[in-house]
């Protein structure tokens, strides 16, 4: 589920912060780093959580309204077609949720202004209207009714995305990558293997994570090499006015380059000129690629570099 852009971001994080703090003991800064990555994890199924916790708090609610003093009645007999949804009630049971919730602490329990806030957005949705209102009637309706929750409310609001970077800091760039893979994760879902269904592994299989971790080690371990040659490359840029972060992606991205033979180096490349438009500055992504360019075609007159 970690995939290899979310591995990039984290350790551009994690160096960025090591070089910031001047701390760069390399057991530490791998901690960190690994713990990083168990947060978006977590982001995950704390995502596949809410699910059910904004279902049980619509439960919650319609039953103070029908044991109310002078209940209407609409509130005795409340169409209760969301509080059943079949799949919420799967993903209630569903094993491995429940396993890495009582191992890993996951919980709402301090959050419940967030869930109100999901729920108050679907019962104010036109969806949400139609879904309670829909003749069809089926497991599959109600897997793609919080698939749509997911797709029209929670991706991309921003409002959610800044009270989430609130709960945890290693969340401030997870967002967006782990909702994509929460609605996956609900279209994969299906109703015959009730409360066995599978979730999504942490890592896709062994290759992404000696991917994570041997691109961290080599990027701290080597970092020192790879300034002095990054340096030799800087004669027409102004020191002073480059940006620090710039500097870390370029260092993180020799170190793929060089020690991942089986990334093509335009892939490579792709990858960390992006990041420079969403952590750097403006003018970052046409240096980043500048210096890139020259240092691997240094790399490959020295044949220390036999990809292309």
């Amino acid at each position: 589920m970690i995939n290899r852009i979310l591995i990039r971001i984290k350790i551009l994080q994690i160096v960025f912060a090591c070089y910031r703090n001047g701390n760069e003991d390399p057991k530490v800064a791998e901690n960190e780093f690994l713990l990083s990555l168990r947060r978006s994890y977590d982001l995950y199924h704390y995502f596949l959580l809410l699910i059910v916790e904004v279902t049980n708090l619509q439960e919650r609610k319609l039953d103070m309204r029908k044991h109310k003093y002078h209940p209407t009645a609409e509130e005795l007999n409340p169409n209760m077609r969301l509080v059943n949804n079949r799949f919420a009630s799967q993903l209630e049971t569903n094993r491995m949720l429940l396993r890495y919730v009582k191992e890993h602490g996951v919980s709402w329990v301090n959050e419940t202004g967030f869930v109100k806030k999901v729920l108050e957005l679907i019962l104010a949705s036109d969806f949400y209207r139609d879904y309670m209102n829909s003749a069809e009637d089926s497991y599959e309706v109600d897997r793609e009714f919080w698939r749509t929750v997911f797709r029209r409310l929670i991706c991309g609001n921003e409002e959610l995305e800044e009270d989430l970077e609130d709960i945890s800091i290693y969340w401030n760039d997870d967002v967006e990558i782990i909702e994509s893979f929460v609605i996956k994760t609900i279209k994969r879902f299906a109703e015959s293997e009730g409360s066995w269904q599978e979730l999504l592994p942490m890592f896709k299989d062994n290759d992404d994570y000696d991917f994570a971790i041997n691109l961290f080690r080599h990027t701290l371990r080597d970092g020192d090499a790879y300034r002095e040659r990054i340096i030799q490359h800087l004669k027409n840029w102004e020191m002073d006015r480059i940006a620090s972060m710039d500097l870390i992606i370029i260092q993180v991205a020799l170190a793929e380059i060089i020690n991942f033979p089986d990334i093509p180096v335009n892939v490579t490349l792709n990858e960390y000129i992006d990041a420079a438009k969403y952590y750097s500055t403006p003018k970052s992504a046409t240096f980043i690629n500048a210096i890139l360019d020259s240092v691997v075609k240094e790399l490959k007159k020295e044949n220390l570099l036999l990809k292309d």
